[in-house]
């Protein structure tokens, strides 16, 4: 739309959807490794040899503005929220929303939530510094991210009230839920609120109190939900 000559890289798991998505904005979908530090990599490769800028996928200010508005939106519709339950990868999309909720009513607790298998932020949370963590894939590919930015780890160390881990199967589970009960595709990426809430976990914080859990995206190849959830195509 705006003539600009863009590159979007993405791992070469990244859904078809997501990447046909992107193409349909006229992107040139680079598809290269297996994980985030690996594509992040390319990127900055591309950056260098083709003197392009880059923009950052969460440690960046405007990055973390811009996804700040989800509080905001959340605070209009529910003004007397407790509890918000937001899923992690790099930490952009919770820090905005924690910086957006808190300077409104710094009483509602913010709560993150990273798969056992790859959690940055929360090991970098709980030892005070920032740190990397990934032992193995995970089904929550969107926020397949080992280490923290720098910004948005200072943010979450201020803001974020406390960060629980969640299992593969508890992400199975919640994205089950979610389409029977609720008729609702995600990503396990998007599924990961929705885990914490179902497992048990945010049991303490969540009795008698108003909770939102956000549910942030839907990008997957039904094929893949197939094999996910168990369920047959029709």
């Amino acid at each position: 739309m705006l003539g600009i000559d863009g590159k979007v890289v993405m791992p070469k798991g990244a859904p078809k959807s997501k990447v046909a998505a992107t193409c349909d904005y006229s992107a040139e979908v680079v598809l290269h490794g297996d994980n985030f530090n690996d594509t992040l990599a390319k990127a900055s490769d591309i950056v260098e040899l083709e003197g392009r800028i880059f923009i950052p996928p969460y440690d960046d200010p405007q990055v973390i503005a811009g996804q700040g508005t989800i509080g905001l939106e959340i605070l209009e519709d529910l003004y007397d929220v407790d509890n918000v339950i937001v899923p992690i990868g790099g930490g952009g999309l919770i820090a905005g929303i924690a910086i957006a909720i808190k300077s409104i009513n710094p009483t509602i607790r913010i709560i993150g939530v990273q798969s056992e298998n790859v959690h940055g932020m929360a090991a970098s949370w709980y030892a005070g510094e920032i740190t990397s963590h990934r032992h193995a894939g995970t089904l929550a590919d969107g926020c397949d991210v080992a280490r923290p930015g720098k910004l948005t780890y200072e943010i979450a160390r201020q803001l974020v009230d406390d960060i629980v881990l969640v299992s593969e199967d508890d992400i199975r589970q919640s994205m089950v839920a979610l389409i029977q009960r609720n008729k609702v595709i995600t990503e396990g990426a998007g599924a990961l609120a929705c885990a914490a809430l179902l497992s048990g976990k945010l049991d303490s914080y969540i009795q008698n109190r108003k909770t939102v859990s956000l549910i942030s995206g839907g990008n997957i190849d039904l094929s893949r939900v197939s094999q996910i959830t168990g369920f047959v195509d029709a």
